[in-house]
């Protein structure tokens, strides 16, 4: 799938939202960050990915496209608040009690771990898989290392080993 063109006035509306909770956080905090590298290259169903190393947010055009207003208000913050987190308290878990209170307490954002967009978009091709119990569906990535031979998946509820093809219910 090919990338979209983002419209200028989108890229300066989720600039300027980044610069305003980046703001925020260092007035509450009293400390200086530097502002993080925007890049809109995040695909599959992820609205955004903060790489803590690079002081990078990725953010899904796609999604953004969709879901504007939203995307600007939720997950410019949210992947803002693991770069400061990872600043302020280093390794921590992702969505833990730091993460919690850098949202809701410094950028005064409820904190979701996850987003409620529809994803039909950047969904990609499932493929059925069966167990004793029910059907599954694999991505192309966990079906490929099947095919390779690479994984084997079972299921959380009847354990058994997920075979490729259709559920036949009795």
């Amino acid at each position: 799938m090919k990338t979209p063109r983002l419209p200028i006035a989108l890229q300066q509306a989720v600039m300027r939202s980044l610069r305003h909770f980046l703001q925020l956080a260092q007035q509450k905090l009293e400390r200086h960050f530097e502002e993080p590298t925007l890049v809109y290259q995040q695909r599959g169903t992820a609205a955004g990915t903060a790489w803590l190393e690079q002081w990078q947010i990725r953010l899904n055009p796609v999604l953004l496209l969709e879901n504007q207003q939203a995307f600007i208000d939720e997950v410019v913050p949210h992947e803002l608040a693991h770069l400061l987190v990872w600043k302020t308290f280093g390794r921590v878990p992702p969505h833990g009690k730091e993460w919690k209170w850098m949202m809701e307490d410094v950028l005064g954002v409820p904190a979701r771990r996850t987003h409620q967009f529809a994803i039909t978009s950047v969904r990609s091709n499932t493929f059925p898989y069966r167990c004793r119990c029910q059907q599954h569906q694999l991505t192309v990535r966990r079906h490929n290392r099947v095919v390779r031979g690479e994984s084997e998946y079972r299921c959380v509820h009847c354990g058994t080993l997920l075979q490729p093809g259709e559920y036949a219910a009795d």
